[in-house]
């Protein structure tokens, strides 16, 4: 078991298409990524078989993508059909082939798998009410300066919140929340109790009443996470699928799911920008943080706060081992904290 026995975001489904390519980066492996003639996702390592260019940088017409070195073109299933300096015959005669990697497209995304023999039962996440009628998803995209563990840990942190989004989402207000954290079969799960009213700006229309709140946070090995508030009769997530680019570079892809009802069309620009001003702040702490990791290294400290990131950080330990962390033995906790 490793990160590459897992299923990695490469592109929206409605970026893919059959007239160009587009270069990723996925675990430090670069790749190619199109439609073949007959509309499926293809995903190559991004290296011609000939003499090693960059296949993303090649032209792709109806599904047949062409290296800009010397032309050799492929097809769907990596087959090269067609080597300009030889006769057909003698291209169907070398049979030569650059095996595509593993691809599946579900919930609007398109999943590569860098192993090609992990197990079945690794699944890319789903989506939650993804095209479902009564809600509403917004898609955005980012890149950050840190890497995959230290992302996760921002987006399902609330007490960062309270400062680095000071007023637009939450205000320090030393008010005592109390949450359940369960670690089962390689998620993290917090139930917050006691929140009410620390919404930030938009307050006055998410929770008007003030009832307490339902609030989740979830982690899903090795690299989702998910933020739920249920209001009354409005719900609105935040799913994160945090790709690891390199050991310093990660693309997120974010869904802003929501259901307010007859409001839902309203309400999106303003949930859009909304979001998106949010991930910019997290983007600038987060890449300053590793500017500060390049320098000193990375030293936390824990409290006992911290627990929900200590028990993330043991299923990716697990994972960087090469072990399952769905072997780790359940734990529950409560705790306690201030906002």
């Amino acid at each position: 078991m490793g990160f590459d026995d897992y299923w990695y975001v490469v592109a929206e489904s409605g970026a893919l298409t059959q007239d160009r390519a587009l270069a990723r980066c996925v675990l430090n492996q670069t790749l190619a990524c199109f439609r073949g003639a007959d509309g499926e996702p293809t995903v190559l390592f991004d290296r011609c078989l000939h003499r090693n260019a960059p296949l993303s940088a090649g032209v792709v017409r109806d599904g047949l993508l062409s290296c800009p070195y010397h032309g050799w073109t492929y097809d769907g299933r990596g087959r090269v059909v067609s080597i300009p300096s030889l006769a057909a015959d003698a291209t169907r005669k070398l049979a030569l082939c650059s095996a595509p990697l593993p691809v599946l497209e579900r919930d609007g995304y398109v999943y590569v798998r860098l192993k090609r023999d992990a197990p079945e039962t690794i699944a890319p996440f789903r989506m939650p009410h993804f095209g479902e009628r009564g809600w509403c998803t917004l898609r955005l995209q980012n890149r950050f300066s840190n890497n995959v563990a230290n992302c996760v840990e921002n987006f399902i942190d609330i007490p960062h919140t309270a400062f680095v989004h000071r007023g637009i989402f939450r205000s320090s207000r030393t008010e005592r929340l109390t949450a359940t954290v369960l670690r089962e079969r390689g998620e993290v799960h917090v139930t917050y109790r006691n929140e009410r009213a620390n919404l930030g700006t938009y307050a006055w229309f998410l929770n008007p009443r003030g009832r307490e709140i339902e609030h989740t946070d979830s982690f899903f090995a090795p690299n989702v996470t998910s933020v739920v508030y249920r209001m009354g009769a409005k719900t609105f997530s935040i799913t994160s699928q945090a790709v690891p680019v390199t050991d310093e570079e990660t693309l997120v892809y974010t869904d802003l799911t929501y259901a307010f009802g007859v409001l839902n069309a309203f309400t999106a620009p303003f949930v859009r920008a909304h979001g998106q001003r949010i991930i910019d702040q997290d983007i600038d702490v987060l890449g300053g943080q590793m500017a500060v990791i390049r320098r000193y290294g990375k030293a936390f400290r824990d409290t006992p706060a911290d627990l929900i990131h200590s028990l993330v950080d043991s299923i990716r330990s697990a994972i960087a081992r090469g072990e399952d962390p769905l072997a780790l033995p359940p734990f529950s906790q409560e705790i306690e904290f201030y906002v």
